[in-house]
């Protein structure tokens, strides 16, 4: 017995110096990761898709050749400043609960008489030669928010019902690895590769990182929406991939944008 004790002592001090070592690396690390993206910030690309989604925002587009310039994001035909922050939220022309891709789509079939299979061909960005519109219009919207507090209102029943939705989405488990979205974001100091996983569930890191999309991803050279980042989840964690601009995705937008009530938004941002 005190040979087994003695060995344990001997492999508990061994162990000790290598677990600090680890937690300091790990705590190098992140501010390493921290000092990069400030770096990054100087200059963000997503400026370009900003100018660009102005451009089409007041281009006269679509069979109707009709600008978005009357389009109503829920603060009034044309009024653009501060929509994004009360997004996603209750339209009664449409009867339903819309994020702003979901909105921007109803407002280019309704407004410019667009086809929706043909505006849904390509929502995301695929290199220099196939540039993404609805992503251009998102980064305009959102841009037109910045510094504004979100306040995201679920006082509809058709809002807390999709909020509701969202939420159980967000536990949901399955797939092949039987992951959900808690599996990544319901704990603190989680990190997978050199990527923060923050916990959404935490308001002060709800209110950041949702603050912070869209964003433009260095390492894929486009601006992806909140569209892209949660399918983009889903692809991860190996579930059937979701359509774009799906009520699940919008569902699940209003829980994490509900979470994030009373922070500022800073979007859109830059990413690795």
């Amino acid at each position: 017995m005190r040979r087994i004790f003695k060995t344990l002592c001997v492999t508990l001090f061994a162990v000790l110096p290598l677990a600090q070592s680890f937690a300091q690396n790990s705590a190098d690390t992140v501010k390493e990761i921290e000092r990069y993206r400030q770096m990054l910030a100087d200059g963000n690309p997503a400026d370009l898709t900003v100018a660009r989604g102005e451009e089409v925002w007041q281009q006269k587009r679509g069979p109707k050749a009709q600008s978005l310039g009357s389009c109503d994001l829920g603060l009034g035909a044309g009024v653009v400043k501060g929509a994004y922050a009360q997004m996603p939220r209750y339209f009664a022309d449409a009867d339903k609960v819309m994020d702003v891709e979901q909105r921007l789509l109803h407002c280019q079939i309704t407004l410019q008489g667009f086809n929706r299979e043909e505006l849904v061909k390509q929502p995301f960005g695929d290199g220099p030669e196939k540039k993404s519109t609805m992503e251009a219009l998102v980064a305009y919207v959102t841009d037109e928010s910045r510094g504004t507090i979100m306040n995201v209102s679920i006082a509809h029943p058709k809002a807390k019902e999709n909020y509701e939705l969202g939420k159980k989405l967000f536990f949901h488990r399955g797939g092949p690895h039987d992951f959900s979205c808690a599996s990544c974001h319901a704990s603190n100091n989680q990190r997978i590769r050199l990527q923060d996983l923050p916990n959404l569930l935490n308001k002060e890191f709800a209110q950041k990182a949702y603050g912070a999309w869209p964003a433009y991803c260095v390492s894929q050279g486009e601006l992806r929406t909140m569209q892209h980042r949660l399918w983009d989840c889903y692809r991860q964690q190996r579930f059937p991939e979701p359509g774009y601009a799906s009520d699940a995705i919008t569902a699940l937008t209003m829980y994490l944008a509900v979470n994030a009530n009373g922070g500022k938004y800073d979007a859109p941002a830059l990413k690795r």
